[in-house]
């Protein structure tokens, strides 16, 4: 039992700390208006020094092997580029369009386009639970993008084109280190995929002419981005699903863009009206049908 609670407290923890990194972005981009690629550039390259160098001393054994085997290598760097690196930049890129609480919920589309891989790889039609699951998405997805007519686009055109980028790239994310985690650990994959991601998006961008002008409450902001919202996020998440399973940790997670919704509403002042809430709660629900679906 007190494993079992240990493990509820972490995931809904690490959940709400990821809800608050979204919306620490989207403080930054309303009162500083940076750049997208330098936030994701400061919190991959932050987050992945501070992981590497916690899991040096934990987890040596990892740390090094996970450089001796060449088809390992190749994927870490496909999951750095393309799972990390995409993930984040898309997200980021999202809230700047619309706010926290949106981009979350769109991001949260990613395990509807995962199970459609899975079925098309499968060579199968879905079931009753997931095609359930598809018309809630698509309905959750239209309702916050119209408000329920059609005729119009409450939500800007960038806003949705990044908040469905960024589910493609979660469903990315979360198919990309399948085989690496198990083997070398969540957290040194996850903090040389920061590195790695972060080195390369800070070449393609040239970090280092994007200007930045910041004060304390800025770089405050920024530095929650990295400790909060990545090394504690990951760091309780995994420890939840160590006590209770990935399955009910992954729908505890979905907290997450409640969590940056309610931020939203309180820090930031951000209207959402109840066709939104409505859409939240239609994507949200196909969380849960499909990790229950995976659980049985």
């Amino acid at each position: 039992m007190r494993q079992n609670t240990r493990g509820v407290i972490c995931t809904l923890l690490g959940g709400s700390c990821w809800g608050f990194s979204a919306a620490c972005g989207q403080y930054l981009f309303a009162n500083y208006h940076l750049d997208a690629s330098w936030i994701t550039v400061v919190r991959m390259l932050g987050a992945g020094l501070i992981l590497l160098f916690i899991n040096f001393f934990r987890q040596r054994e990892q740390f090094t092997g996970i450089w001796k085997d060449s088809h390992d290598r190749i994927q870490l760097v496909l999951f750095a580029i393309f799972g990390l690196m995409f993930s984040q930049y898309t997200f980021l890129t999202a809230i700047s369009f619309s706010n926290a609480g949106t981009a979350a919920v769109l991001q949260y589309l990613g395990p509807v386009l995962v199970m459609i891989l899975v079925c098309f790889g499968g060579r199968r039609l879905p079931n009753g639970i997931e095609i359930i699951s598809i018309v809630l998405a698509v309905l959750g997805t239209f309702l916050l993008a119209t408000h329920g007519n059609p005729a119009t686009m409450v939500l800007s055109r960038k806003g949705l084109f990044w908040g469905l980028l960024s589910a493609v790239s979660l469903a990315m994310y979360t198919l990309l280190p399948a085989k690496l985690t198990p083997r070398w650990g969540s957290m040194v994959v996850t903090g040389f995929g920061m590195l790695i991601g972060g080195v390369i998006l800070a070449c393609l961008v040239r970090v280092w002419n994007i200007p930045v002008a910041l004060d304390l409450k800025g770089w405050l902001a920024v530095g929650g981005m990295v400790v909060m919202g990545t090394i504690m996020a990951y760091t309780l998440y995994l420890q939840g699903v160590a006590d209770i399973g990935s399955v009910r940790a992954s729908m505890l997670a979905s907290v997450e863009p409640v969590s940056a919704t309610i931020l939203s509403v309180i820090w930031l002042h951000t209207r959402f009206l109840l066709m939104d809430l409505i859409g939240f709660a239609c994507i949200l629900t196909t969380v849960f049908l499909l990790a229950k679906k995976k659980e049985e």
